[in-house]
């Protein structure tokens, strides 16, 4: 029986089980003193002015872009190469989600696409960090200030990352980072808002509990009133204590973790080095990626198998790896609603029909790492047209 490796295995040591245990006991399993003190700590992690915990990417999305006062109309630029819930949070404002083609080389959204997507309704442009890869944030950065665009960053991916020696979460007018069970800080669930825009923190955690009025989870503590307002129909986003546990103590070793996740991205990297079958995305050398996910692109051109077939030959040799993403042009939701043509989208395409993402997870051992090295270059090796 051969020991299967998966795309994906959380890092998980006493101190997740020791912070859950207190939170069980302590009674508090809503949002309470350990989301308060995640916020905190998150917040001097990043360097942001403010950070507001969430129950997912999704939801933290959401309430930056009600902060903004995203309305019906509107349109929001984003990558075509993400996860839907990128274009969805825009599509709950009866707002236009405008797909644009990504970049070759880095797989994050192409700024000179942005430029030429804008028009009269654009409010703003969510880049996706794909995989942890900072986007050309200069270049979006100028077409915001000259048209007067709002950035919420999508960094579900990039805890840590850094563009030009800044950290990803100071950058944009709002950053979303997730805690979904397979990212860098894994708590099962889980987002948070990072902004250095008071208007928009103060906005953001008044909606996230049904828009009452600030500090309403103290109402059940010694120093809280029963008294409340509801100032505004707001949302059911809050995060919790459970979940904030877990999320406390990946955070005490998110650096580690990454350093981890590093180790094995350049062992990967010299493993294909010479693999002519393979191609590996740039990494420039004035931003730092976190590392989350390994996309690889197959020469399925010169192989006499597909990528399905590939990723099935992967499985069979005990390997689990997955595909970062399915274009959002290719849904039939957004396909149909928005008259959107694959060949609009040479890019993506390109991409999507040769990616696959490797395991890379932070205890990986050298072992796990060589088999994966190996029966990717055999595979390239033995169907190779």
């Amino acid at each position: 029986m051969i020991d299967y490796i998966p795309f994906h295995k959380p890092t998980i040591t006493e101190d997740e089980v020791n912070e859950i245990v207190e939170a069980v006991r302590s009674g508090w399993w809503t949002m309470g003193p350990k989301v308060v003190k995640f916020e905190k700590e998150f917040n001097s992690y990043i360097g942001s002015k403010f950070s507001v915990a969430a129950s997912s990417w999704t939801a933290a999305a959401h309430l930056a872009l009600e902060a903004i006062n995203l309305v019906a109309d509107d349109e929001v630029i984003v990558p075509a190469i993400t996860f839907t819930s990128t274009a969805e949070i825009v599509c709950y404002f009866a707002a236009k989600p405008v797909i644009v083609d990504v970049d070759k080389q880095s797989f994050n959204i192409d700024p000179k696409k942005i430029e030429e997507a804008i028009s009269d309704k654009t409010k703003a442009v969510i880049p996706v960090h794909y995989g942890g890869y900072p986007c050309d944030m200069d270049e979006i950065g100028e077409l915001a200030r000259q048209f007067n665009l709002k950035i919420i960053e999508d960094a579900a991916h990039s805890l840590p990352a850094f563009y030009k020696n800044k950290m990803i979460g100071t950058i944009g007018d709002a950053t979303c980072f997730s805690f979904y069970a397979t990212k860098t800080l894994a708590a099962g669930e889980g987002g948070m808002i990072c902004t250095s825009k008071q208007e928009i923190a103060d906005r953001c955690s008044i909606m996230r509990l049904h828009g009452i009025s600030h500090d309403s989870w103290k109402r059940y503590s010694a120093e809280g009133s029963w008294y409340y307002e509801v100032v505004a129909p707001g949302f059911k986003y809050n995060f919790d204590d459970i979940h904030a546990a877990l999320a406390l103590a990946q955070l005490k070793k998110i650096d580690i973790m990454n350093q981890q996740r590093r180790e094995i991205f350049e062992k990967y990297n010299a493993g294909f080095a010479s693999n002519e079958l393979i191609f590996l995305r740039e990494h420039k050398i004035d931003r730092t990626s976190s590392h989350h996910l390994y996309p690889v692109l197959l020469d399925v051109d010169n192989l006499t198998i597909s990528r399905s077939r590939f990723i099935d030959e992967l499985k069979d040799l005990g390997i689990g790896t997955s595909v970062h993403f399915i274009p959002l042009y290719r849904h039939p939701y957004y396909k149909n609603k928005f008259n959107l043509e694959e060949k609009n989208f040479p890019v993506s395409e390109f991409i999507y029909n040769r990616i696959i993402t490797l395991p890379i997870w932070p205890s990986m051992n050298d072992n796990q790492i060589e088999r994966v090295i190996s029966a990717v270059n055999a595979l390239t090796r033995k169907y190779k047209r």
